[in-house]
């Protein structure tokens, strides 16, 4: 018989809290799409409002300090240690308290109002400008539907994939083509606008692109067979042997290469561009009076606060639900953000100071570094440091860079670690000064490696080479005798 009992457990369980799941998601964003949630928040939420007197602050603190400001608020609201912001090598500054020196370093001004131009982008495709073309033409029904489906199997590239008979089966039930009907529409879509375009071939695009030139320029018939016949010679840059071929004298070649260089090999492009990626630094570093100034980028994404006349005047009082959800989903979103910057900050910081003699001499000079060492150093979770590493930007006076580029795997040397990083750009400097005449093997290029004492593989060397875009020592040969 079942008995009624009483039993008492206890359990652990993880959860991630709300608060905990915003958080984690304004690290990973990257700054501009960072902005749009907080402007999305701005028209939301009455409780919110951008922190103008940080900014005026920080402005007063800079003419006492020679524009050089310690980030304390960020660290004040992470309850950390605030030495781990304060080392002698890099320290954390206002963007607005820094002179320019050019107009790429990035905003001058923190107004939330500020604006990011991109460039002006149009939605026509490739297959919207051959239409529009095709209608021009005031075809027949059945011209005009040969044409649609010659269109059809035109690719991004402006080239032709499918072979006439799928075309014509395509067309079928609806058009019964013959090859010869679709070949002359294939002509007809052929002339249009970019030159080159509906092209099958490499080859027939850059006569299609030829056959627009005027009968009587320089080397033009030369093109014309390099084009249609020789494009494999060329492709491997045999230019005597090229000329042997086509009977030319070398400045006749000149004129005929002049020509063939200028073809688009991939005319959809003229049309269908890709689209612009545009990067906006999250941190911006800079030499001030022999220290690097490690900067967060508050001119895009403001600051943030609670307003304090709206939140003082709710009280204790029984209603008001709205305003104080409103109130407590501020305050959660202002807190995320402090905690965002100082993360970032924190990981930048580090960034910086183990990457000082790449700052300062280049490539040669980075450092290994994986996550587990900035983990370590700023006593965050390797997951947060993958997460805050994630899409975003650091500009230095080298460039733009990818947090993630300073991450590099170790690679043994005799006088410790290298970073691989560092030795494919050892690799890029022996091959630039190599002999043209002996290009230096993978082979040799591993020896004289291990005699700097750093220990890598000839197949290593391969793969770095090939990651380098450095060809082969035989294609590189070949190259130079070509020459």
């Amino acid at each position: 018989m079942l008995k009624p009992a009483l039993q008492l457990r206890l359990s652990q369980q993880l959860r991630m809290t709300p608060q905990l799941q915003q958080a984690i998601h304004l690290l990973q964003l990257p700054i501009i799409d960072l902005r749009a949630r907080i402007e999305e928040a701005l028209e939301q939420n009455v409780m919110l409002e951008v922190d103008e007197t940080e900014t005026a602050a920080a402005g007063d603190a800079a003419e006492g300090s020679d524009g050089v400001l310690e980030e304390n608020a960020a660290a004040e609201t992470s309850g950390a240690d605030d030495d781990a912001l304060d080392f002698d090598a890099p320290r954390l500054a206002d963007w607005d308290d820094v002179p320019r020196t050019g107009p790429s370093e990035g905003p001058r001004h923190s107004d939330p109002a500020l604006t990011v131009e991109h460039a002006d982008r149009s939605d026509e495709t490739l297959s919207d400008h051959l239409l529009w073309q095709l209608e021009l033409e005031n075809l027949d029904r059945r011209s005009t539907t040969i044409g649609q489906a010659i269109i059809d199997a035109v690719n991004d590239d402006g080239y032709l994939t499918d072979d006439l008979e799928t075309i014509r089966a395509t067309l079928a039930p609806d058009v019964v083509a013959s090859i010869d009907e679709i070949e002359t529409m294939l002509e007809r879509v052929q002339a249009f606008d970019p030159a080159g375009v509906a092209a099958r071939s490499v080859g027939e695009c850059m006569l299609l692109q030829l056959g627009q030139l005027d009968g009587d320029t320089a080397g033009l018939e030369l093109a014309c067979r390099i084009a249609g016949e020789h494009l494999e010679l060329l492709a491997e840059q045999r230019y005597d042997a090229l000329r042997r071929v086509l009977a030319a004298t070398a400045d006749e070649l000149e004129d005929a290469l002049l020509l063939v260089r200028a073809c688009h090999p991939r005319p959809g492009a003229a049309i269908q561009a890709p689209t612009t990626e545009f990067v906006v630094p999250d941190v911006f570093i800079r030499r001030v009076d022999g220290r690097w100034l490690v900067e967060l980028n508050d001119s895009i994404a403001p600051r943030l606060r609670v307003n304090p006349v709206y939140a003082g005047s709710l009280g204790r009082d029984d209603g008001y639900d709205v305003l104080k959800t409103q109130l407590q989903e501020a305050r959660w979103l202002v807190r995320s953000l402090e905690i965002r910057s100082d993360t970032l900050a924190r990981v930048a910081l580090t960034i910086v100071e183990r990457q000082s003699a790449f700052l300062e001499h280049g490539e040669e000079h980075m450092q290994p570094m994986v996550l587990r060492d900035v983990a370590e150093a700023t006593g965050m979770h390797e997951s947060t440091i993958s997460r805050v590493t994630v899409n975003k930007y650091m500009l230095t006076p080298r460039g733009m860079f990818d947090f993630r580029y300073f991450f590099s795997s170790h690679v043994p040397g005799s006088e410790g670690d290298q970073s691989s990083t560092a030795v494919r750009a050892r690799i890029r400097k022996l091959v630039a000064a190599e002999n043209p005449g002996k290009p230096l093997s993978d082979n040799r290029i591993a020896t004289m490696l291990a005699d700097d004492g750093i220990q890598v593989a000839r197949r290593t060397v391969a793969k770095y080479r090939e990651a380098l875009g450095i060809p082969s020592s035989s294609a590189r040969r070949q190259r130079r005798l070509a020459g």
